[in-house]
């Protein structure tokens, strides 16, 4: 798993995420896995995970849900919750004992 999309989240649950390496995304606004008829057997795509702090907030990504199917459901505006430059560093680390371990070895 290298990600996880939810409606919200608890400050602890999204940290420890980031910290295990795994992306943080919120539904877009009003929108949630029912309404978007999701049922948790689709295979997803996300796009845009370059600039982790760079530009205004909240930062969207692009997602694609593929169904079983093979219909596709489509959303521009899922909320990138990586709220902080130092947990944008953990995340591109692959975690914060990567990040950890990486900082210890370039000593």
């Amino acid at each position: 798993m290298r990600a996880v999309i939810a409606e919200s989240y608890e400050r602890i649950h999204r940290s420890n995420l980031i910290g295990m390496g795994v992306l943080p995304l919120q539904y877009p606004a009003g929108e949630t896995a029912q309404s978007l008829g999701l049922s948790g057997d689709e295979t997803f795509d996300i796009s845009g995970v370059t600039a982790l702090n760079d530009g205004p907030s909240p930062r969207t990504l692009k997602v694609s849900a593929k169904k079983t199917d093979g219909s596709t459901v489509d959303f521009d505006d899922a909320v990138l919750r990586i709220d902080t430059p130092g947990e944008a560093d953990y995340y591109r680390h692959g975690g914060i004992l990567q990040y950890v371990l990486r900082s210890l070895l370039a000593k």
